[in-house]
Parts: C-alpha cells; sequence; structure tokens
C-alpha cells in the first residue's frame, strides 16, 4: 500500500473512538433537551455515597449547549492525537484519564455538583505534552500547545478563580495526564536519536547495495 494512503488511513482510523465520544456526548445532551429531563443529579459529589455514580457518569453530563461545545473540539483533537501516536496504549491512556480523575476528584473536591469532560481535555493535554518532553517529540508539545491557545482559559482552569467552575476537576485531570505520561514514558513516537538510527541503517543498506551490486533480493522494511 502507498505509504501517503497507509498514514491517511491511521489518521482516520485514529478519528473514530474520540469522535464517537463525542457523539455520545452530544447524543446524551439531545435526550436531556428534547425530553425536558435535568441530568446534572449524575453529576459527581464529593465524598457523597450517592454521588459515587458520577465518576463514571459527571463527564457525560453538560450544563448546556455552549459548555458542550467549547469541550467537544479540544477532546475531538486531542483524543485523536493520542490514538494517532500512541495506537498501542491509546484506550488504557483514556480510561485511565477519565477514572483517576473522577476518582481523586470526588476525594478531594469542595462539596457541589461537578459535571462535564473538561477533565479530561487536561489529562490529554498535560500527557501529550509531558511525554512530549520526556520523548523529545516536538509535534506533541505543539498540539497540546495549540488546544492551550485555542482553549484559552487551560491555563487559568487550574486555579479557583471562578465559584462555578470546577477548577477541582481541571486540576485532577491535570496531575492525571502528568503521572499517566511519566508512568508510559516508554511508549509512543521513537525518539530522535532512534529515528536518526534507522535513517543510517537505511542509509548503510543502501551504499551496500550500490557498491556491491548484490544480485540478491532485498527485502524492504515496513514503515508505520
Amino acid at each position: 500500500m502507498d505509504p501517503t494512503q497507509t498514514e491517511k488511513k491511521r489518521a482516520f482510523l485514529s478519528l473514530i473512538f474520540p469522535l464517537a465520544f463525542v457523539i455520545i456526548l452530544w447524543i446524551i445532551k439531545a435526550i436531556e433537551v428534547f425530553t425536558k429531563s435535568n441530568f446534572s443529579g449524575l453529576g459527581l459529589v464529593p465524598l457523597d455515597p450517592k454521588g459515587l455514580i458520577g465518576i463514571i457518569t459527571g463527564p457525560l453530563i453538560h450544563g448546556d449547549w455552549q459548555h458542550l461545545f467549547y469541550n467537544s473540539i479540544p477532546l475531538l483533537l486531542l483524543g485523536w492525537a493520542i490514538f494517532y501516536f500512541y495506537k498501542d496504549i491509546a484506550i488504557k491512556v483514556f480510561f485511565l484519564s477519565y477514572f483517576m480523575s473522577q476518582l481523586w476528584l470526588w476525594f478531594f473536591a469542595r462539596h457541589g455538583c461537578h459535571i462535564g469532560a473538561s477533565g479530561l481535555i487536561y489529562a490529554f493535554a498535560a500527557f501529550l505534552f509531558v511525554s512530549g518532553i520526556v520523548r523529545k517529540n516536538r509535534n506533541l508539545m505543539a498540539i497540546s500547545l495549540l488546544v492551550t491557545f485555542l482553549y484559552g482559559s487551560i491555563i487559568w482552569g487550574v486555579l479557583p478563580l471562578e465559584k462555578r467552575v470546577s477548577w477541582e476537576g481541571h486540576l485532577m485531570g491535570m496531575i492525571a495526564g502528568i503521572i499517566i505520561a511519566f508512568y508510559y514514558k516508554d511508549f509512543g513516537p521513537p525518539l530522535p536519536e532512534n529515528i536518526s538510527n534507522e535513517m543510517d541503517d537505511e542509509d548503510e543498506e543502501e551504499f551496500d547495495y550500490e557498491d556491491y551490486n548484490d544480485s540478491s533480493d532485498l527485502n524492504e522494511e515496513n514503515k508505520e
């Protein structure tokens, strides 16, 4: 298969899971609106046994359409980046980010009903940025910085500046993302020195073939 087509297919497949998750969020909101219901009761309530359900359902509930819209774009972009660059561990990163941030939120947040998937955004952004630093990959850091620019409040979202904003959820998400990045520091895109070594090996093989004109068959290496 043409390498260009392979990359296009990989990029498309990397979008499927994040897109499916965002679609689920929109379906849930649509059901809430059209049935004139209020799903905020499914939010996370810290240190309340009845609020434990919110560990699972809290990120799926949003206050209004605007809240959902502002969360959807970063979820798609960051989710795609994780599934594209970390395809072998992407599912693990997603669910670890989801449950670690929500569990800590239940223990440490102030009393109230915490809803929304913004904690996941902070977890994904922190994971990509820190992993990019650890693995010396500028692409990952650039994606996180782009989202930070587009989603401007992400920098201030971990500070208790607004009473109605769950800054604790943002902070717990960011901490979860950082920890996961260090835990999976050996996974992801190859380090720059590894890429350089691969290129040197390919050049060496090409040099040997041209100089000695070996008639033996050459096996092309598959590149992801």
